[in-house]
């Protein structure tokens, strides 16, 4: 598409502070996905473009970060907490030009600390967790991808727990199916194996078919891994 540059300004209002700046987003017209990893990480068919670096908006002027998930509504005292927290120490920075990897990590982290003053729910916390963990899997780092994906089972598990994805785009099944994969990518085979037979047990919704065949696969895997050491497994 010659003349038309993927990335675009989008004026925002900060949550926080109400002062407006911009921030780049692509374009919808360049954003091809190849193919996806078993917890839904996206892979693009033209890796200089990739939506994932461009999800947190920064405020430059009071530092406070968010994705467009966040709700609008803080609870009381945490818009204090986070001028305390974050905005007395913020040193003027922009994030609204094109993004670097490391760049990407950064605001995703800011935008963590930040969810989490702001008492965010545990189910979008998650998801910027999960997302860390995807930039430093892009990265080929693995430890940190590894931390990263634990932070994201514990905020899902609480997620879970709490009920607080209720009402989001995040179901039952595909936070129960995220929770298992995760689980399997951090080595504890035991929780992915509770966590795909609960997508089984309590799913009967037919349109969350592709995550039940999802977590089938997955259980299947580990079945197939273990089922010439030990019989842990059955379904």
């Amino acid at each position: 598409m010659e003349g038309i540059h993927p990335l675009y300004d989008k004026r925002m209002e900060c949550l926080l502070c109400k002062q407006k700046s911009t921030t780049k987003k692509v374009r919808s017209r360049f954003v091809k996905v190849a193919k996806y990893d078993t917890d839904f990480h996206p892979i693009y068919a033209d890796s200089t473009v990739n939506t994932l670096y461009y999800n947190i908006f920064v405020c430059p002027h009071c530092g406070f970060s968010y994705s467009e998930d966040f709700s609008r509504y803080f609870p009381p005292t945490t818009m204090e907490t986070i001028m305390e927290k974050v905005s007395s120490h913020w040193v003027p920075h922009h994030f609204s030009k094109e993004r670097s990897i490391k760049d990407a990590i950064n605001t995703y982290k800011l935008a963590s600390y930040c969810g989490a003053l702001k008492k965010e729910k545990h189910i979008i916390l998650a998801g910027i967790c999960l997302r860390i963990a995807w930039l430093y899997r892009i990265n080929q780092t693995k430890e940190q991808e590894e931390r990263f994906l634990r932070f994201a089972l514990k905020e899902y598990e609480a997620s879970y727990s709490t009920g607080d994805f209720s009402g989001t785009q995040v179901s039952e099944a595909r936070l129960l199916y995220l929770a298992g994969d995760i689980s399997r990518r951090i080595g504890n085979e035991k929780a992915a194996i509770k966590y795909f037979s609960l997508v089984f047990e309590r799913q009967k919704n037919a349109r969350e078919a592709s995550i039940i065949q999802m977590a089938r696969d997955r259980f299947k895997e580990l079945k197939q891994k273990h089922e010439t050491s030990r019989p842990m497994l059955h379904n």
